[in-house]
């Protein structure tokens, strides 16, 4: 924060700029090697890919805010996109670009089927055949961060299934266990225990798994700690064994897993003690 002239705390100022997207945005995603290209997916059923160069770069020199006769140039500009995906037989929300093969995205929809896309000399990006394997919709998508070709997904099938881009494109997925008792929203693929995954469901439960041994109930813990539907989950960057939940029920729970249980300080803060394996 700025501090004002008398010591107090001046209020954080923001810069933006705008796109014009037709529709509301589902997800939207910045590749990591190249950010100012970014991934949008929409409620049209359309994934585009835009690039963003002008507006990082705007927001990069701007120092003040806008005078009033320039804020025009932070309003929503309308941009032809660099490419446009309309394969998807309906909307989605499973977005991810790889991190280790500049350009490869992931796209998964609501009926099933997830896309790879994979960039090509022009800038162009080429479309596979969809992956088929869910039997309900797909939710979230997550590049391996070790292995190129390989990536996790979770569905409303409440399954996790891990993938390898390379074997057909109408074959099943190469491992699949059934992860939660209702659907599967979010998935976390640990970058600094790379064979460590979380999942997140519908039935306010976390659960982390080990895929060296990989299949149905062998999860390495189960927390049932939320009230409500896990709406996001993210290992930290930095620990290894740290990790952050958010819910339905409005509620963020940060936890690390190597510290021993106190079962004090649990029920101190209400947490059931028989909810946690």
């Amino acid at each position: 924060r700025r501090q004002g002239r008398r010591g107090s705390a001046a209020r954080p100022t923001l810069f933006y700029r705008q796109v014009a997207h037709h529709g509301g945005v589902n997800r939207v995603r910045a590749m990591q090697q190249q950010p100012s290209i970014v991934a949008a997916w929409g409620e049209t059923g359309q994934v585009q890919l835009f690039d963003l160069s002008a507006q990082l770069a705007g927001l990069e020199q701007q120092q003040h805010p806008l005078p009033r006769a320039q804020q025009q140039q932070a309003r929503a500009q309308a941009q032809a996109p660099l490419q446009a995906f309309s394969g998807h037989r309906a909307e989605g929300f499973a977005l991810d670009w790889s991190p280790l093969t500049v350009g490869r995205l992931l796209t998964g929809d609501c009926v099933e089927e997830i896309y790879c896309w994979e960039r090509h000399e022009g800038g162009k990006w080429q479309v596979g055949g969809p992956l088929k394997g869910h039997t309900g919709s797909v939710e979230d998508v997550q590049w391996s961060p070790t292995e190129p070709n390989v990536f996790a997904s979770c569905s409303a099938d409440r399954t996790v299934r891990i993938w390898d881009v390379r074997e057909p494109a109408q074959s099943r997925p190469v491992l699949t266990v059934q992860a939660h008792s209702a659907d599967v929203n979010v998935i976390s693929w640990n970058r600094l225990a790379t064979p460590m995954l979380a999942s997140g469901g519908d039935d306010g439960c976390f659960r982390i798994w080990d895929l060296r041994t990989f299949k149905d109930g062998a999860f390495v813990a189960n927390f049932a700690y939320h009230t409500q539907p896990v709406t996001s989950i993210e290992w930290s960057p930095f620990e290894s064994s740290e990790l952050a939940v958010t819910s339905a029920d409005h509620q963020l729970s940060i936890w690390d897993l190597s510290l021993e249980r106190d079962s004090e300080a649990e029920t101190a803060a209400g947490v059931n003690q028989d909810s946690m394996q």
